[in-house]
């Protein structure tokens, strides 16, 4: 397959960013450089700093492209660095809207502003993502050319991500592996263990990953006396989640928002049954006790009920388990759809180079 280059916007140590590049070097022969910004987003004095930062980068990604020459731009979230994609002045440019709407958080004052840059960035690019259904439903509402949207997940790695599961069935073994962050909802879930607690129920809990919540969420579980049957791992490399999968029997999630959960996908892959809020992200891959639990948003009584009720129907609980093996093998195989996903940028690359009389590359 002919070498291209392609320029990514966005923040590179994320792993659904990572995903996207690996699967795009790996099945697409892309070389890829990386622009983004530099500036954490962790306080208020660095936010200031950042949108300086933003406000100033297309000088900076017009010379990085002047630089490298490269054949394609790509990048995440359209409301920031999908809109420098879209004045890069570089064509193709695929864009990937990463949450439900990408106009986050629902209350903030600049929602306005983020509307426009969204909507320019929509307009300009050649290719939209929409990793789910979800994605995509705002986007229609939205009044984009759906003509120009792919609705594909990148998928997982089903090799990394194998059915092993070998969690104890006689205990209620769960796994959080959502971000430490105020909006996945951990306190809910460390209420509804209590709750089980409380009732005498034997259950071990791992809450994988970091965030700005952790301290006070390790001081929770104290408070509930419940610190001795819950493990923080903080982060933890990618290449360790699968293992801590299998030894889990029940993946719980109960995020405000979601757009399309590759943490969904890989604890489907290994085996854990999945209790996850009852949001319209989750609702398109869950039903509720049909290949799953769907939760209302922070109400611990409910997940610690549907807990319970999982716990107490191992029968079911394994056929809903060899059931979401089969899904995610049809849907979210990274091996069928980032290839698809290389190939159509290959394509567009192609088109753009005769249309603009350039010689394609070797």
């Amino acid at each position: 397959m002919t070498k291209r280059k392609i320029l990514f916007l966005g923040e590179s140590y994320r792993a659904d960013a990572i995903t996207w590049m690996n699967g795009l070097r790996e099945f697409g022969n892309f070389e890829i450089s990386i622009w983004e910004l530099q500036t954490p987003n962790d306080s208020f004095s660095n936010r200031i700093l950042r949108s300086l930062e933003f406000l100033f980068a297309p000088f900076s990604i017009r010379k990085k492209i002047h630089k490298e020459k490269p054949d394609m731009v790509i990048a995440e979230r359209s409301t920031s660095y999908g809109f420098l994609a879209a004045i890069s002045g570089i064509q193709p440019t695929a864009i990937a809207q990463q949450g439900k709407t990408d106009l986050w958080p629902e209350d903030s004052m600049s929602i306005p502003f983020k509307k426009i840059l969204q909507n320019y960035a929509f307009k300009k690019a050649t290719l939209i993502h929409a990793w789910g259904p979800i994605m995509a439903e705002h986007m229609k509402n939205s009044n984009v050319d759906m003509h120009k949207v792919l609705i594909l997940p990148k998928g997982i790695d089903l090799e990394k991500f194998e059915n092993k599961n070998n969690s104890d069935s006689n205990k209620t073994k769960a796994i959080v592996t959502r971000s430490l962050l105020t909006e996945y909802r951990h306190e809910a879930i460390l209420q509804a263990f209590f709750i089980l607690n409380q009732k005498g129920i034997d259950f071990s809990l791992s809450i994988v990953g970091d965030g700005n919540k952790l301290e006070y969420l390790k001081d929770l579980a104290k408070k509930l006396q419940i610190e001795d049957k819950v493990t923080f791992t903080g982060r933890i490399p990618n290449s360790k989640l699968p293992e801590l999968l299998q030894q889990s029997n029940i993946y719980i999630s109960m995020p405000i928002t979601e757009g399309v959960s590759a943490s969904l996908f890989e604890a489907m892959a290994c085996g854990c049954y999945p209790i996850v809020s009852d949001i319209p992200g989750n609702q398109n891959w869950i039903r509720h006790h049909e290949n799953g639990q769907l939760i209302t948003i922070d109400d611990s009584e409910m997940l610690a009920d549907e807990i319970l009720w999982a716990f107490e129907n191992p029968t079911i609980r394994n056929k809903v388990v060899l059931d979401n093996r089969h899904f995610v093998e049809k849907h979210a195989n990274y091996n069928i759809n980032m290839k698809i996903i290389a190939n159509k940028y290959h394509e567009l690359i192609d088109f753009y180079q005769k249309r603009q009389n350039k010689p394609l590359r070797n």
